[in-house]
């Protein structure tokens, strides 16, 4: 399992995140730019001492690491009707989320506007927190999968 997080902002998250990694042997990537420090105490307190246990991986420019993957990927958005729950993981599937203030830049939904998913919400609600919402779809796939991948 792989997660991707376009240029995160909140290290809270980022930690919560590296933490729900370890639980699902999941590596992480980082587009840069993000909004802290990975040194940084609220990061590594959200991360308690997983930090040191999952592979994570910067980058800066998902377009072309895209390019150069072979796996399926997906992208998590609120701005769309699919559901996370209607895919058909893979083993190797990638899972992206966007930013928490900003989302995802609209080139990419332009560019894999079939790739795009949401967590179904009621009605008014502009989304979910990300460290949730990754949990959530990172789940449902090893649901899918049996949690052949622990």
């Amino acid at each position: 399992m792989h997660i991707i997080l376009y240029q995160p902002q909140i290290p809270q998250n980022t930690g919560n995140i590296i933490r729900s990694c370890k639980a699902l042997n999941a590596k992480l990537t980082l587009v840069r730019p993000i909004g802290f420090s990975l040194n940084a105490r609220q990061m590594k307190r959200a991360g308690l001492d997983y930090h040191n246990d999952v592979e994570i991986e910067l980058i800066d420019d998902l377009e072309s690491y895209l390019k150069e993957l072979t796996k399926p990927f997906y992208f998590f958005s609120s701005k769309v009707s699919q559901s996370y729950s209607d895919v058909k993981y893979e083993s190797d599937a990638v899972l992206i989320f966007g930013s928490e203030t900003t989302g995802l830049p609209q080139h990419l939904f332009d560019t894999y506007h079939d790739r795009f998913v949401t967590l179904p919400m009621a009605e008014g609600a502009r989304c979910l927190n990300l460290s949730n919402t990754v949990a959530i779809a990172a789940y449902e796939m090893q649901r899918q999968l049996n949690f052949s991948l622990l």
